[in-house]
This record gives structure tokens, C-alpha cells and sequence, in this order.
């Protein structure tokens, strides 16, 4: 069971407070913002970011380091504490290592023919996986870059059945995360589908979604689902997805206005949070409840510990917590 936690909007509250659009937690549980417009990433420590690096300086920083970032969108955590930072506005990948606060260029998209970047994540084996969004196909790399695989050749598709790296095709790829098996998830945006990539055996299956849009499925088998499309809207299809430790799933249903939940053991999917019908005018922290948060726009989600943070791009960041349960003593 989940509660609110806590709302705010980030537009009218001191940034640190937020996440912005994009932030998220490192492997050890620090947090970072990444501010796309402004072309900055930093780590956030109290009510100031420890340091940051970017074209841009923020006023709240105490350590800046200048750095050729555009629009910044995700960032990941690996367990000696270096930091992998996707640029997508310059298709650029960068790796740090906070003891030497060394920003090192590790993929030039542009180089290696990158349409564009959404996510870079890490598999079970240290590898890095990219999601190229409008190019239709996934990008593995050892840790300094050197490519190993290119999964999808362009062209956009759909399979249901489980299919090698060399057969795969995907259709507008809008996020990627890493699951507590090690393995990598895939938000298939545009074929309105999750599905994983199995690090092990080399090949992908379908997880969730049938391929076309809607809003169906729930209390049924994931695979059977529905996620929600506009195709008037350049960004079609759901937005985001995170995993937690126990390996559910989260989607950020984006054009249907909620947040879906697949339980990894049942494979059963239902809405978390969120109204599709868009009823409720006004989030409120004291009256909300989760099937009246209002959610517009879904652009991110963050996973840490026992909270989701769910992002919307007009600026509301609501948490939610998972409730503690109470257990009856006899």
C-alpha cells in the first residue's frame, strides 16, 4: 500500500526542494538534480547542491565545474561510486569519478551515428546499455565506451515473442532502467509495450502490453494491457518506467494521466496512482488521494528506498511512501 507523502511545485519552490524534471538517486542513495534548460547537473546536499558541473553555473552551487552539458536528462550510479551522465542535447555520454571530480567523455553519439540519447543504464556485467529514442534501437558498451552491441536496425517494429539481439526491432524508445536482476528494461513507447533485455541469454521478451493503445488491463496479466496513446502528441505513448528491489515495475502511463503498477510475481498489472479522466483541478497534499492526483503530464520517475517520486513537466513533484505494516500482536 502506498500514501502521499509529500507535493510541492518546483517552479514556485527553491529548486533544491525539487527534482526539476530529472533527478535521481545514485546507487548509495545520493541525490542529484539535473536541470535540462539550463544545461546543469550537481549533487544535492541539504538546501545547496555539494557541487556541479555544466555551461551554466547555479546560484546554489558551493564547487562548479565547467563542462560542455546540453540538456542533461538522466543519470546513473554504479557500486564504486561513479557517476554515468547522458547529454542528450549534444548525444553525449560522460562518466565521473567523485574522488577526482574528473568529467571524462566516454560516447560521442555523433561519432558512432546516434539519431539521439534517452537513458544510459548498467547490466548485471558493468555494461552500459543507451536507448536511441527516434532511432528505434538499444546501444551496449563496456564501461569506457567501446561498443559491443547495437540491438535494432532503424527501422520500427514489434514482436510478441521472444526474439534474439539480432532480430529485435523497437518503435520510439523513451526510457530504459536497470532491474534488481541485473537485467535492462525497455519503455517500447510507441509499441505501447515494456520488455526486457536478458543480459545473459542475449535476447528480449515482452513483459507488458499488447502493441496498441488504450487504457486496459487492469487486475489482468501485464501482457494483456493497454497503455495510453495520442498520436497528435510528438512524444507518443508512456514516458517513463522504474523498477524497485523486489523488481516491480512502474510505468508513468503518460497519455493516460497515471501511474501503472506490473507485480513482478503475479505479473499483474493495475493503476497505482493517477485519474484518467483528469477530474481533479487541483493537487492537494492534505485531501488528495491516490486515484485523484492530478497528473498531466508524467515526464520521469524515480525509484529510492521505499518512495517513488513521480515528476510532471508543468512542475508539481509528488512523493509517495510505501506504507509500513502493522503487524497484530496476539
Amino acid at each position: 500500500m502506498w500514501e502521499i507523502e509529500h507535493m510541492l511545485h518546483f517552479k514556485n519552490e527553491p529548486i533544491l526542494k525539487g527534482f526539476v524534471q530529472f533527478g535521481f538517486h545514485d546507487y548509495q542513495g545520493d541525490r542529484y538534480a539535473l536541470n535540462f534548460d539550463q544545461g546543469w547537473f550537481g549533487k544535492v546536499k541539504q538546501n545547496h547542491l555539494e557541487w556541479s558541473f555544466g555551461a551554466c553555473e547555479p546560484k546554489d552551487s558551493l564547487k562548479h565545474y565547467q563542462a560542455d552539458i546540453s540538456e542533461p536528462t538522466y543519470l546513473t550510479g554504479m557500486k564504486d561510486g561513479t557517476i554515468i551522465l547522458v547529454s542528450s542535447g549534444n548525444r553525449k555520454v560522460y562518466k565521473l569519478q567523485p574522488s577526482k571530480m574528473v568529467l571524462d567523455l566516454i560516447i560521442d553519439g555523433k561519432t558512432i551515428g546516434l539519431k539521439d540519447i534517452g537513458n544510459c543504464e548498467f547490466d548485471k556485467h558493468g555494461h552500459l546499455w543507451i536507448n536511441e529514442i527516434t532511432g528505434c534501437r538499444v546501444w551496449q558498451f563496456n564501461i569506457d565506451g567501446q561498443l559491443l552491441n547495437c540491438l535494432g536496425d532503424g527501422i520500427a517494429g514489434f514482436q510478441t515473442d521472444t526474439v534474439g539481439y539480432n532480430e529485435v526491432r523497437f518503435n520510439w524508445i523513451y526510457d530504459l532502467r536497470r532491474g534488481p536482476d541485473g537485467h535492462i528494461y525497455v519503455l517500447d513507447s510507441r509499441n505501447y509495450a515494456v520488455r526486457k533485455i536478458d543480459v545473459d541469454q542475449q535476447q528480449i521478451e515482452l513483459i507488458a502490453g499488447t502493441g496498441q493503445p488504450g487504457y486496459h488491463g487492469d487486475g489482468g496479466p501485464a501482457l494483456q494491457a493497454r497503455f495510453g496513446g495520442d498520436h497528435k502528441s510528438e512524444f507518443d505513448g508512456p514516458w517513463s518506467l522504474v523498477l524497485d528491489e523486489e523488481g516491480n515495475i512502474y510505468v508513468g502511463d503518460t497519455q493516460n494521466h497515471v501511474v501503472r503498477f506490473i507485480d513482478s510475481r503475479k505479473q499483474v498489472i493495475t493503476t497505482l496512482a493517477g485519474d484518467p479522466n483528469l477530474e481533479t483541478e487541483v493537487n492537494d497534499l492534505h485531501q488528495a488521494k491516490l486515484d485523484q492526483l492530478r497528473l498531466p503530464l508524467i515526464c520521469s520517475l524515480d525509484y529510492y528506498n521505499g518512495r517513488l517520486f513521480i515528476p510532471e513537466w508543468d512542475g508539481d513533484l509528488i512523493i509517495l511512501k510505501k506504507q509500513a505494516l502493522n503487524h497484530k500482536v496476539d
